[in-house]
């Protein structure tokens, strides 16, 4: 069993790269509440839940809260610092919207045009169905798979917003599930985007698209990748990095983590009957191969710029990405109620726009975050969400999932607000 030691935050100067700084209660929050964030973290070290975290407010545009808490090495028992980089997962995908709705507002796509227009290898996709007694499986068109499943036309091409709502029936875990994973071990370290996307074209969708939500956790916002390289011309990552993460000063923003910013990385681990314990990175990307799904490496503080231009309607210190309107559909929810109930959320009351969730009555989901809040978790435990009406940016970046401290977090900066 690892012995966590226990250290209190780190205090240093409330400083951010481009956000100003403000009193609590110049913007409507309470100094004496807000130090509960640090309190409530630090009881989940002391659980050992987590090994340390990096947690973040703001309001109105300017920081009321910035603190590291725990260790980021427990092994070499090296504390959480500010400048920590967190392995984003999942947590990549609301950049990827964005950078698919920039391409949108310069007239190189539309949100309904079909993914074969940019992947030929993606038209007439075909839907599995499950073979049932006294069916009769299309085998030669199900690539052997006839005993599980038989394959129907899609009722239309998947769309890029299919894709960024989870509609699509691309590599969901479903029926053809088998077929994606054999693809994906196909895949070699030194494969592109251009080279592995059109192999998913061949696959068979779990559903017909549009009717349900299922979460298409790799294919479908890597496949966004690829449509943001062909569209623009530029390589995905060429691409975050001029049109986005330099804009918005997101200067420690990375595919690929340059070796002398290495031992800023804080450790992945995961819950244990015996604590915790050091945990694996998944492959999701490689050094080639910019996974738009999951691949993204960033420090609290980038992230919150990006948050941030969000809540701003588009854009951070005089540089416009995005239009007001535009983020309003990014932040609005996209796909009626299909998304109450999916993948532990609320019953009720959540909804999701392009690349994360939406809270459409905070009532009826019984969580503590304000009706708009948008926001999308990641595997190793990076949280965050804005809200434009609150003008409120919160994020909360640890490595290790877990969704008890989520709430926890959301308690903490909720009941802060006195105004």
């Amino acid at each position: 069993m690892v012995r966590l030691l226990i250290l209190p935050a780190i205090v240093l100067p409330l400083v951010a790269a481009s956000l100003p700084t403000a009193r609590p209660e110049e913007v409507g929050l309470s100094s004496e509440r807000l130090q509960r964030i640090h309190e409530m973290v630090m009881r989940h070290v002391e659980a050992r839940d987590i090994s340390g975290a990096v947690t973040m407010v703001a309001r109105r545009g300017r920081v009321v809260h910035f603190e590291a808490h725990g260790l980021m090495d427990i092994e070499a028992k090296k504390p959480m610092t500010k400048d920590a980089l967190f392995r984003l997962a999942s947590s990549s995908k609301p950049i990827t919207a964005a950078a698919i709705l920039m391409l949108m507002e310069e007239g190189k796509l539309k949100l309904t045009d079909p993914v074969a227009k940019y992947i030929p290898e993606f038209k007439n996709s075909k839907v599995a169905l499950e073979s049932v007694r006294g069916a009769v499986p299309m085998s030669d068109q199900a690539s052997g798979n006839g005993d599980r499943y038989y394959l129907a036309p899609a009722n239309h091409e998947i769309t890029i917003i299919d894709l960024l709502t989870h509609t699509s029936g691309l590599a969901t875990g479903g029926i053809a599930n088998a077929d994606f994973q054999s693809l994906l071990k196909s895949r070699m370290p030194t494969d592109t985007l251009a080279g592995f996307i059109p192999r998913l074209g061949t696959l068979p969708l779990d559903f017909q698209p549009g009717t349900q939500w299922r979460y298409s956790g790799l294919a479908g916002f890597d496949t966004l990748g690829r449509i943001v390289e062909i569209a623009s011309g530029l390589t995905f990552d060429q691409f975050l990095r001029q049109r986005l993460f330099e804009p918005l000063a997101m200067n420690n923003s990375w595919f690929n983590i340059p070796e002398k910013d290495a031992a800023r990385v804080a450790n992945i681990y995961r819950k244990t009957p015996n604590g915790l314990e050091k945990g694996a990175q998944l492959a999701i990307g490689t050094a080639a191969y910019f996974s738009g799904a999951g691949g993204l490496t960033c420090t609290a503080e980038d992230y919150l710029q990006f948050a941030q231009m969000l809540a701003n309607g588009g854009q951070l210190n005089g540089k416009r990405i995005l239009s007001p309107w535009t983020v309003d559909t990014m932040l609005s929810n996209n796909v009626g109620d299909l998304f109450n109930g999916q993948i532990g959320r609320p019953l009720k009351g959540v909804g999701f726009g392009l690349g994360g969730e939406v809270v459409v009555s905070a009532v009826d989901a019984r969580i503590r975050k304000p009706d708009g809040s948008y926001g999308w978790d990641g595997a190793y435990g990076t949280y965050w969400w804005a809200n434009r009406k609150e003008q409120m940016v919160v994020v909360m970046f640890v490595q290790t999932p877990g969704r008890s401290l989520q709430y926890d977090f959301d308690n903490a900066v909720s009941q802060a607000v006195i105004e």
